[in-house]
């Protein structure tokens, strides 16, 4: 029995690795390149599922009409799913999955990628050198080995992230709400408070998702706890940063580098291409003006392996709710 899924947010590398995963199934795509929201959800109609990503509009109001037009499942091709009212979608009968973990060692991966480039200055050297300016001046960075690297969430990608980190010679120190006390002594890494790790921390790196207790989790506050100089990497929620105090902390050297592949207001900037627009966002206009601040567009989930999985779990939820089956084990909220 063929079924209907309308894609939102679709992105040519979300068409081919869904074509790909639903082929054969009788799941037949309908990919829309904007996103879902109270003026889009009429693109859902006759369609028995939809699928949306992290950018997409899915609040009581859309709910409602996606129920009126016979929408029984919201498939989130990503593991957050803040954007989603998961009440109302329980009082309409809709099932929502996610992909909880797709592949944790790519965004780790990222992680390090990003702070190993803004410490070396990589993205500097690269420019300089394609306009012949061979001068080394100003990208000092330092060594990895022996400094102290905070972990704030012990999740599967901050586990993975610290071992890497330890990989460098770093000592680890990490913070969560549900201590994996077993991993920690494996690998060598300590728990502690979250405030011992912004005093001690050579550089903090953010891996908790965002609740309300975590909103906001780097504020003027905590920003004044930090060793001087610290650098900060954020590859989880761009919401766990508040960035006028991250602009001020900047500013007075209290932070001395950031690198972000999450912005708190990126809804409506990231996965676009606005060259040729002005920026309208004051805030994260004047990060982009700091020579320590270097942001990737939320695509540390961007590799090949990543999208398979995405692709491959939200594929099988699709077909598995059309026909009356359970999701896979883990994936429904």
């Amino acid at each position: 029995m063929a079924m209907t899924c309308a894609v939102f947010d679709a992105k040519p590398y979300d068409r081919q690795f869904l074509t790909l995963a639903a082929e054969g199934s009788g799941l037949i795509l309908r990919f829309h390149e904007f996103r879902l929201g109270p003026q889009t959800v009429g693109s859902a109609t006759k369609a028995e599922s939809i699928c949306v990503f992290v950018n997409d509009k899915v609040d009581r109001e859309v709910i409602v009409a996606l129920a009126a037009t016979g929408v029984r499942h919201i498939a989130l091709r990503c593991a957050g799913f803040n954007n989603v009212d998961l009440d109302a979608a329980k009082e309409h009968g809709i099932t929502v999955t996610r992909v909880p973990a797709y592949s944790p060692h790519a965004v780790a991966e990222h992680t390090i990628a990003l702070l190993m480039t803004l410490n070396r200055k990589i993205h500097r050297a690269y420019n300089r050198v394609r306009e012949q300016n061979f001068s080394l001046a100003g990208l000092v960075g330092f060594d990895l080995f022996g400094k102290t690297v905070g972990i704030i969430g012990t999740g599967k990608i901050g586990r993975i992230t610290a071992q890497i980190f330890r990989g460098f010679g770093c000592q680890v120190i990490a913070n969560d709400a549900y201590p994996d006390q077993a991993w920690a002594e494996e690998h060598g890494i300590e728990y502690t408070t979250l405030g011992t790790l912004l005093r001690v921390s050579d550089v903090v790196s953010l891996h908790v998702p965002l609740f309300p207790e975590t909103f906001h989790l780097l504020n003027a506050e905590t920003f004044a706890l930090m060793k001087r100089g610290a650098y900060i990497v954020n590859t989880s929620r761009g919401k766990l940063i508040d960035s006028h105090a991250l602009i001020d902390a900047l500013k007075s050297g209290q932070v001395g580098g950031v690198a972000l592949d999450v912005y708190e207001e990126e809804e409506g900037i990231f996965f676009e291409d606005l060259s040729g627009a002005v920026l309208q966002d004051d805030d994260l206009s004047r990060l982009l003006t700091f020579p320590n601040v270097l942001i990737t567009s939320h695509q540390a989930f961007l590799t090949r392996e990543a999208l398979g999985e995405i692709a491959r779990v939200t594929a099988e939820n699709l077909m598995r709710i059309g026909a009356g089956e359970p999701a896979l084990e883990g994936t429904e909220l």
